[in-house]
């Protein structure tokens, strides 16, 4: 039997509004590493750790945190964004985003989430 890698990674990438997008995603023991990108560049690199507010029903919550390039609201949007989404399916853990797209649009999100699934690696 051959031994399981200690990082699994997994990439694809899709034409989406006439944009070669790719999408990386990594699995690290203590947190995912996702790359979206339409320039070919890691690009605006944020820290998502999931935090949880006690009460009747746990809701995850999120912390967004500019590590390196610009620190924009939008930034923060699509961060919590792809957070929420990957934090159903990895069990809660802290995600690291590089973030480099040109289009910013709503159909897009949708499709890069499309791409998450389909490069999965938690």
């Amino acid at each position: 039997m051959a031994p399981q890698p200690v990082i699994r990674s997994r990439q694809t990438e899709k034409t989406i509004n006439g944009n070669p997008t790719q999408v990386v995603c990594t699995e690290f023991s203590n947190y995912i590493f996702i790359v979206l990108t339409q320039y070919g560049k890691i690009g605006t690199l944020v820290s998502i750790t999931p935090d949880t507010r006690s009460g009747e029903i746990s809701l995850p919550l999120f912390s967004t945190r500019v590590l390196l390039g610009k620190d924009e609201t939008l930034t923060h949007v699509y961060a919590k964004n792809v957070a929420t989404f990957v934090s159903q399916e990895s069990s809660n853990r802290p995600v690291l985003l590089g973030l480099s797209l040109k289009d910013n649009s709503a159909e897009t999100m949708k499709n890069i989430k499309d791409m998450i699934k389909a490069c999965q690696v938690w």
